[in-house]
Formats: C-alpha cells, structure tokens, sequence
C-alpha cells in the first residue's frame, strides 16, 4: 500500500510548481535515489511547462482585461454620440414620425389606452354536486382578470343582485334556494373597466 501523500489534487497550479520544484531540489545529488524514474530532467521539464503555461495564461487573461476595458470605453462613447444625433435629429423632425424614421431611427411606441373587454360569451348553468348550487361556465375574454355574476329570479323586473367575483371562467354559486329558478349574467373585469353583461343562462337550484 502506497504511503507517500501528494495529494496533488488539492494542490493550486502555483503549489504544484512550487512542491515541484521543493521534490526535485531535495532528490537531486541525493544519493537514497540514484536514479529516479522518470528521469529529473523529465520532471524537471514537467514543472518547466506547467509554470510556462501557467504564465500563458495570465499574460492571456490580462491582455483580455486590457481589450474589455478599451470594448466598454468604446460602447460609452458609442452610446454618447447616437445619443446626441437623436437629439438633433429630434430638434428637427420633432413628432415627425415619417422625418425621425428616414433618418434611420425608430420612434417609440405610443402606449396605448387599455380598452374595455368583450362580454363572455357561451355562458351555462349546471345543478352542482350539492342542494343550493349552481355551476356557471363561460368562454375566457382576453385580457380579463376578473369577472364579476349577477343573479335574478325574475329578470324581466329587473331585478339583478350581485352573487360572486371569479378570477377563472368558471364558478360555483352556493347557497342558492333549491327548487327555484335563476337567472345569471356575467361581466368581465380588466384594466380597460368592465364590459357589457352576457345573454343570461338559467337553471332550476337542485
């Protein structure tokens, strides 16, 4: 069993050539180990290279770091520049989209005003798994992040109440009198307001 420790993958690139170069100091002229295997210029030579790329590298690494710093002054002034020939191009065209975009450049998107949803669409009523609950479903509006159902037992009066807020195009609506019949309509809610209400759905409360 092998009793020497190198631990030689613990070992930094510096401290490989530095305990290189510590083993071949102490085996050289000594006379415990008159012939080395590999030979210590072959290991000398091992170190020699490992310590030359090693130089290699850095010399790389800094001439890298010298180029970045020379790519990002050059960005900053890059930037700089077609800043101000916008600038220019601006004080002359002004809102002139046709002028700003002949001289090569884009004009930023005017933000446009959110527009109120479409009323669902497809809207039904199921009797649910239990006495006093209805099931609503719809077509999903674009853009809604809520909807907001009505309900009526006599629409013709006019005679809605509001029964729920739904985040999906789905609901469950409880406590419902069994045996009666409702009418339902939905809206839908988004940053552009609230749309126009749906074509009701009816059902008969299990």
């Amino acid at each position: 069993m092998a009793r020497i420790k190198l631990n030689l993958r613990n070992l930094s690139v510096t401290d490989k050539i530095a305990k290189g170069r510590q083993i071949v100091g102490a085996i050289t002229n000594n006379t415990s180990f008159p012939n080395p295997i590999p030979a210590l210029t072959d290991v000398t030579a091992a170190v020699d290279n490992l310590e030359k790329a090693v130089g290699s590298v850095k010399s790389a690494k800094s001439e890298v770091s010298t180029r970045v710093v020379v790519q990002e002054n050059a960005e900053t002034r890059f930037d700089r520049v077609f800043t101000q020939l916008a600038g220019y191009v601006e004080s002359i065209a002004g809102t002139d989209d046709t002028l700003i975009t002949s001289a090569g450049m884009e004009t930023k998107a005017t933000r446009s005003t959110p527009t109120t949803p479409n009323a669902p669409e497809a809207v039904s009523a199921a009797a649910g798994n239990h006495d006093g609950v209805i099931l609503l479903s719809w077509r999903p509006v674009p853009y809604a992040k809520s909807y907001t159902i009505e309900s009526s037992t006599d629409p013709a009066a006019g005679s809605w109440a509001h029964v729920a807020i739904a985040t999906s195009a789905t609901k469950a609506v409880n406590n419902l009198k069994s045996g009666t019949r409702y009418w339902f309509r939905v809206a839908a809610v988004s940053a552009g307001g609230q749309s126009g209400w749906s074509e009701h759905a009816t059902k008969v409360a299990p």
